[in-house]
């Protein structure tokens, strides 16, 4: 079964969109914390 590396998704992809953490953490309904980790 093939690994998935969210984090390392979820840094690519943000970075690709250029949305900050603080951002994301809003649109997805967590705390800007939890995006960090």
């Amino acid at each position: 079964m093939k690994e998935i590396n969210i984090a390392k998704t979820l840094v690519f992809k943000r970075k690709e969109k250029g949305i900050t953490q603080e951002e994301l953490a809003k649109y997805i309904g967590v705390s800007k914390a939890a995006i960090s980790k």
